[in-house]
C-alpha cells in the first residue's frame, strides 16, 4: 500500500536557513495493516503525515501509494489521490459550518462527481455504520466532540479509500470517547480489511496497532509488534 524509499524532506532548500525535517526514511506498509507512528513533537510526524496523505513532496526519494507514483504526479492527479485513494480524519474534525452531516459526509463524493441520489444514499449507510443515523440533519456546532469524529471517519470513508490516515484523531477526546472512535478504526481494519495509519503521541493507543514505529529526529529509530487488540474504556 505504501513504499516510501530514502525519503528526505528539506525546506528552504538552498537557501542560509535550509533545514532538513526527514533525512533517509524507507517505510513499508502493506495492504490490510493497522499501523501506528509515534513521536514526541518536533520527530517529524506532521511532515510525514502531508507526505503519506500526498499534501507535500518529498524533497528527494520515493513514494508510492498503492502503485501510484506520488512524487511524479501532477497536482490534479494529487488531488485525485487524495479525494479517492486517502480518507483523512483530523484531530480537529475539519468539517464544514453550517451544513449537516449527511452533506458533510456526501462532500468527498460530490468532488468525485458521484450522482446525488448514490452520494445521499451512500452518506445514509456511512452514518449508520458510525452510529450517527439520528445526527445526519445536524450541524457541527449542535454535536460532541466525539460526533464531530464520528462524521469525520464517515466523511474519511466516503469515496471507499485505498488507505485511512488518522492524524492524532482522539487528541481533542476524553478517555471514553476516544474509546468509542478507536473501536470504529478497529471496526474498519477488521470487517473491511481497511490499511490504517494511525499518527499518534499515546502510546496507549499506538499498542492497539499491529506494527508500531517510532519517529525521532526526522528518522524510524525503531519498529515492533504491537498487541494488535482492542484496549478497554
Amino acid at each position: 500500500m505504501i513504499a516510501i524509499r530514502s525519503l528526505v524532506k528539506t525546506y528552504y532548500a538552498g537557501r542560509p536557513n535550509e533545514l532538513e525535517i526527514l533525512h533517509g526514511i524507507d517505510l513499508t506498509v502493506w495492504p490490510g495493516e493497522f499501523v501506528a507512528i509515534v513521536g514526541e513533537s518536533g520527530s517529524g510526524k506532521s511532515t510525514m503525515m502531508n507526505i503519506i496523505g500526498a499534501l507535500d513532496r518529498p524533497t528527494r526519494g520515493t513514494y508510492h501509494l498503492d502503485g501510484v507514483d506520488v512524487e511524479k504526479a501532477t497536482d490534479p492527479q494529487l488531488s485525485a489521490i487524495r479525494n479517492r485513494k486517502i480518507g483523512f480524519v483530523f484531530q480537529t474534525f475539519n468539517l464544514i459550518g453550517r451544513t449537516t452531516a449527511q452533506k458533510n459526509v456526501e462532500l468527498p463524493m460530490l468532488y468525485a462527481g458521484v450522482p446525488a441520489r448514490r452520494r445521499a444514499a451512500r452518506a445514509r449507510e456511512l452514518l449508520q455504520m458510525v452510529g450517527m443515523s439520528d445526527r445526519a440533519k445536524h450541524q457541527p456546532s449542535e454535536l460532541s466532540g466525539g460526533q464531530k469524529q464520528r462524521v469525520a471517519i464517515a466523511r474519511a470513508m466516503a469515496c471507499d479509500p485505498a488507505l485511512l490516515l488518522a492524524d492524532e484523531p482522539t487528541g481533542a477526546l476524553d478517555s471514553q470517547t476516544s474509546r468509542t472512535v478507536m473501536d470504529i478504526f478497529h471496526d474498519l481494519h477488521e470487517q473491511q480489511g481497511k490499511t490504517v495509519v494511525l499518527i499518534t503521541h499515546n502510546p496507549e493507543l499506538a499498542e492497539e496497532c499491529g506494527r508500531i514505529l517510532t519517529l525521532k529526529d526526522g528518522r524510524i529509530i525503531s519498529e515492533r509488534k504491537g498487541s494488535g487488540a482492542r484496549g478497554t474504556a
